[in-house]
């Protein structure tokens, strides 16, 4: 949460999947709207579709995805995926060394396309490939590091 709010969002919505109880419990998350994904165990488009349908009605004219495994991820590419954001038609995508990667940015106008075809893990990979003509790709290389905290192992990215 501080790194999109440093990074510029003004609104924060978090999916919760499993444990919410215990998340809820024990984050700190003041001023975010938390949503239930129920069911998370089919993947994380189901979270990605939850999350863009939290949105519905709110006025938001896009939505900055950033996934919770991926600490290397600071406010400084937050700040430059938002900043290349031109309306409810963007996407947008930091790149590492030229490779799409997170944050992602969908302008509100893709948010029903990505939705219908977010399945299991691939979130909104199949919408991404279909539309890459349409993806700015924003480079963050230098301000973070797009890696992932899965397993015990990754622990040392930490380091």
């Amino acid at each position: 949460m501080r790194v999109l709010r440093e990074g510029g969002c003004a609104r924060v919505h978090v999916v919760l999947g499993a444990q919410a109880d215990e998340v809820r419990a024990r984050a700190s998350l003041p001023g975010c709207v938390l949503v239930d994904n129920p069911d998370w165990e089919q993947g994380m488009g189901t979270s990605l579709r939850a999350g863009l349908d939290s949105l519905a009605g709110t006025g938001a004219r896009a939505a900055l995805v950033s996934l919770v495994d991926q600490p290397g991820i600071g406010p400084e590419a937050v700040a430059r995926v938002l900043a290349a954001h031109e309306g409810e038609e963007s996407l947008v995508s930091a790149a590492y060394d030229g490779v799409r990667g997170h944050p992602v940015l969908f302008g509100a106008a893709h948010w029903a396309g990505i939705a219908a075809t977010a399945e299991g893990d691939r979130g909104a990979r199949a919408y991404l490939t279909e539309h890459r003509p349409a993806i700015t790709l924003v480079e963050c290389g230098d301000v973070a590091r797009p890696f992932d905290i899965d397993t015990e192992a990754d622990l040392t990215h930490l380091e």
